[in-house]
Formats: structure tokens, sequence, C-alpha cells
């Protein structure tokens, strides 16, 4: 049994994580600021399905509070640090930029100071597709440079990943980064393109289509990417004795145990191929209210996942159709619709 502190356990991923840890008989405890982003009675009923498990604690404290991460980590004493935590969405950081400075900046150092302190086994962070940015070369593999990105969002991600690449060089601190494609499915968040498409089609409003639908994704089914994360806390990068020890098309660094990891599905489907899936699922058409590309979104995202499949044997799967059938199914149940 290995004791795993996760930040983010509220949110969509954190809690399918933390589940996932849960019934592989891990103690999990968790940490979560609530904040009013999405609607909070969604998280408090993740932390309520959590806290059914005995094995589950949980501290309910802002990432930039580094009194109430020190006290919990003190009693708690993990060895591994999974931290999901943070100011989520490309769109919303049009509009806010100065949450993700506080939450994905702030908060994240103190998270990685933490980890330091803690000297724990393994620190793993998200990060997300978005860094590649304005890469056009796909599928994006984790050695592709990825400096020029379009959103604040996306540029607090990349600021992580090198954040933490001089702590694992400077600490010694075994770190995985790990990029995150369009990821959807139950309990996923209402600011999610699934989520109100599912709620714009049974309540008859239109649904806003960008770019006239000429978009592209690598959609990943959550239990999916759960799955490779859990996979890859125990496959924690090792500095490397020489970069000639580094294998063709591994992102470890050559001066520190930390490696970049694509998570994703390897599959690129059409954004209207989504649409009509969602359409079929619930029976009923889409009122489509087709836009011009929003700023800051790319056309396409395509993961090369198979520095992932070579470090845990594993590849996401989960056709977007069935993946799309499993979040109505939980939709209609949980708004009874």
């Amino acid at each position: 049994m290995t004791k795993i502190f996760i930040t983010g356990t509220a949110g969509f991923i954190g809690f399918h994580l933390a589940q996932l840890l849960l019934e592989q008989g891990h103690q999990v405890h968790g940490y979560d600021g609530m904040t009013d982003y999405y609607d909070p009675a969604l998280k408090h009923r993740r932390h309520q399905m959590l806290l059914q498990n005995a094995k589950f604690t949980c501290t309910e404290a802002m990432l930039e509070d580094m009194d109430a991460l020190t006290a919990c980590t003190d009693h708690f004493q993990p060895d591994v640090i999974v931290h999901l935590a943070g100011q989520a969405g490309v769109r919303y950081s049009l509009e806010n930029p100065r949450s993700y400075i506080d939450s994905n900046i702030v908060g994240t150092f103190k998270v990685m100071e933490i980890a330091r302190l803690r000297k724990v086994d393994h620190l793993l962070m998200a990060s997300t597709s978005s860094a590649y940015g304005a890469n056009t070369e796909m599928p994006y593999a984790e050695t592709h440079k990825a400096d020029t990105q379009l959103t604040i969002y996306a540029a607090t991600k990349k600021a992580n990943e090198v954040m933490a690449h001089s702590y694992a060089h400077l600490w010694d601190l075994p770190t995985t980064m790990f990029r995150f494609f369009t990821v959807y499915g139950p309990w996923g968040r209402p600011d999610m393109a699934l989520f109100k498409f599912t709620k714009g089609i049974l309540e008859g409003t239109p649904i806003d289509i960008y770019n006239h639908g000429n978009m592209f994704r690598d959609f990943t089914y959550v239990e999916d990417l759960v799955r490779g994360i859990a996979l890859l806390i125990d496959t924690p990068p090792v500095r490397p004795a020489t970069p000639e020890d580094i294998q063709a098309g591994d992102s470890l660094s050559p001066v520190a145990p930390h490696r970049v990891v694509n998570i994703g599905n390897s599959e690129k489907v059409r954004l209207l191929d989504f649409v009509e899936a969602i359409e079929d699922a619930l029976g009923k058409k889409a009122v489509r209210n087709y836009m011009d590309i929003q700023p800051g979104d790319v056309p396409a995202t395509w993961a090369n996942a198979d520095l992932l499949k070579r470090l845990t044997g594993y590849t996401p799967q989960t056709d977007f159709k069935d993946g799309v059938n499993k979040f109505v199914a939980w939709y209609r149940e949980y708004y009874e619709k």
C-alpha cells in the first residue's frame, strides 16, 4: 500500500484517479479548494462518494495556503504526490488570467516545495496538450519543441513543466509531467464541450460549434487517462548517467530525473463526428450555431502515446462513441433527464 496525496480530488480527473487508486488498495488523502469556477455541488458530491471508502481522507483548502498544505502533509506523510488541482479552461483564461497565475503558478510552486521538503518518492503533475501551442507537427510527441503557447492557461502549464525540471535537477526529485488530451467522461466539468453539448441538445438550445466544425481533437476517456497516471506512479524517472543512456523518443532530461509524457487516445476525431455521436446517444438532433475559431484555440490536437506505452505497456483505447454513451448515461441519471 502506497500513501498518495492528490490535489484536486473533488475535480473531474482527481476524483476518478482517487477512485482507481482506492480500488487498488492505496491510502489516499485528497486536497481541494472547492472553488466556484463551476457548480460546487458537483465537487461536494464527488468527495462524498470518495469518503465512503475508509482509506480516503481529505482537506478542503486552497493550493496557495502553505500552512494548510504543510499541516495535512505533515499528518499524512505521503510517499507520492499527484498534483492535478489548478485553474482549468482555455477560454476562461481570456477572462480571468490572474486566477491562473495564483493557482497554477503560485499554488504549484507550493506543492513542489512540499514535495521537496517531504522527499517524496515521485512527484507527478498535470500539464496539457495546449502546451504544444502553435506547433503543427502531428501527432504531437514529447520531444517536439513546445515554446509557442497561445493562452495564459497553456503558458502556466508550460511554466509548471520548467519549474518542475529545475526542482528535479536541484533536489534529485523524480518528477513526471503528463500532458492530457481533451479528457471527457462521466462526472465531467460543466464548462467542457461534451457537457455543454449534451445539456444544450436536451434543452433544445443552440450549441456553439467553433471554427465551423473544422476542429479535430484527440478525445481521451477519463478512465483510460487515470489508468495511465496510476501506471506512471510506479515508473519514476531516473537521472541518466550520460545523455547517451536516453533512448530515442524519450523526453527524459539529460540532467534531471524529469520526464514529460503524453496521455492521449492517439486518434484524431472530427468535432462534427463527436457532435453526431452525442446526438445518436441522446436520440435528438442539435441546434447548431457555427462560429469562428476562438482566440487561443488550435484547430487540431493529436497525441503520439508511444512513450506511455514503452514506460507502462498501456495505451488508452476507448472509442469516442462508447465514451460518449457512458457520459450520456451518467448525465441522464445524475440530472434525472
